[in-house]
């Protein structure tokens, strides 16, 4: 297994640009089922989820078509589905598998989907996605560890759904569900991600009639069929975050071009907050120079448009060297805080209780042998390692390279010590 291997204390200056969203990539590839006519794909990012998903897609008999691997472009073709599965090989490693459930049920009104798996952050029931069909006439069972899905008259209806929580995937699931479904389908406390806001443009231009896309509620009209479309993801804006906090924690100055940073008002403004000088050079660029003193500044997790649990990790970074303590509080994950011990082994002064972290610092961290956990407690075991003094070994960065397009490349790009290390499997 790979591992990354940092030797801490460098700033980091230059310019280094943002990849296509993951989380609003896996939607949109799984939409694609949703008609038999052409979908092309721009700004995908390389990174190994958008493998499984063309691997998912391809078994299902859709007809992935890429120019070189891996890609940034995508067309898939979907004139048959022979498959309205989704197995547990494929989809093991990946939660996003679940995607595929609305619009298996749209298209051929019966779907079998693995229940998923992906990060070790909690329990991620998707019980809202099953209440939700149920609700628009969808027959649900569990089975050998999959969902079971089908619609009586082979094709959903709408209805009027109000999830009891806010539920990212559960507001694309059900999305993709209602565009093909009979009549008018109303979701309430739906989730504003812009992740969603970018589904729902595609949507759109495949024929879809939906409204209310940026707030709580949306409306969808069900159609007869949609047609094929072209579309471009929009930037990872965790990716983002994560490199703005990389410059703010090394004291370097960093310029973050190919982003959106109205997508990150949270993370910009707690970040001044703690100290860091922000700019927003344009619609598309945002530099960070790194403080004189970061200051400790509490932060809680929230949905969107609040502070991303995804940034979660990365902020704790930044605390251990803020001046003062900050107060973290979970409110998304019952389970983020698996990096916290780690950080700890590499001198951090960070206390647990439930779901608060204190972070009281700054805390002189110094290289050791660290183990990622999850997708993002690899970025901010990442962070930690850039300006902890010696080596910082961090082993299992598969989870990272779930998420991030050559997070190694681009950070040595503007000054890291940093390497990926092939160690050879016994």
């Amino acid at each position: 297994m790979d591992k990354f291997r940092i030797k801490g204390g460098k700033a980091l200056r230059g310019t280094v640009a943002v990849s296509g969203a993951k989380n609003s990539a896996l939607p949109v590839m799984a939409a694609a089922l949703l008609t038999v006519e052409k979908v092309a794909l721009h700004n995908i990012p390389k990174v190994r989820d958008l493998i499984t998903m063309s691997k998912l897609l391809a078994f299902m008999d859709a007809k992935v078509t890429i120019t070189e691997f891996p890609s940034s472009d995508y067309v898939i073709e979907t004139p048959k589905l022979n498959h309205a599965e989704a197995p547990y090989e494929l989809v093991k490693t990946m939660r996003a598998s679940v995607l595929t459930l609305g619009p298996l049920m749209a298209r051929v009104g019966i779907a079998r989907v693995s229940l998923p798996g992906g990060c070790a952050i909690g329990a991620r029931p998707v019980d809202l996605h099953l209440k939700a069909l149920e609700q628009m006439g969808a027959e649900i069972g569990t089975s050998h560890g999959y969902i079971e899905a089908r619609a009586p008259k082979g094709r959903l209806k709408g209805a009027h759904i109000v999830f009891e929580k806010i539920t990212v995937t559960g507001t694309e699931n059900i999305l993709m569900a209602a565009v093909l479904a009979d009549g008018e389908t109303v979701l309430e406390n739906a989730a504003r991600e812009p992740e969603v806001t970018d589904l729902v443009a595609m949507l759109r231009k495949m024929g879809a009639q939906i409204c209310g896309d940026g707030s709580s509620t949306l409306r969808v009209r069900g159609v007869e069929k949609l047609h094929g479309t072209e579309h471009t993801v929009i930037p990872d804006r965790i990716e983002a975050g994560t490199l703005l906090v990389a410059g703010a924690i090394t004291g370097g100055d960093l310029t973050i071009k190919d982003c959106a940073p109205e997508h990150l008002g949270a993370v910009i403004a707690k970040l001044e907050q703690a100290g860091a000088p922000i700019e927003i050079v344009d619609k598309t660029t945002v530099r960070v120079r790194g403080a004189k003193k970061l200051v400790g500044a509490d932060v809680t997790t929230e949905e969107y448009p609040g502070f991303a649990t995804d940034m979660q990790a990365q902020y704790m970074a930044l605390a251990t060297q803020a001046e003062g303590t900050s107060v973290i509080s979970e409110r998304i994950f019952e389970n983020r805080f698996l990096h916290a011990s780690e950080m700890m082994r590499m001198g951090a002064n960070i206390s647990i209780e439930g779901h608060t972290a204190t972070v009281r610092g700054p805390a002189a961290l110094s290289g050791t042998v660290v183990q990622a956990s999850d997708l993002r407690a690899s970025a901010g075991l990442v962070l930690a390692g850039l300006v902890a003094s010696g080596e910082t070994m961090i082993e299992r960065v598969y989870h990272i390279d779930r998420g991030y397009e050559g997070i190694v490349e681009k950070l040595r790009g503007v000054g890291a010590e940093i390497e990926r290390v092939h160690t050879a499997v016994s």
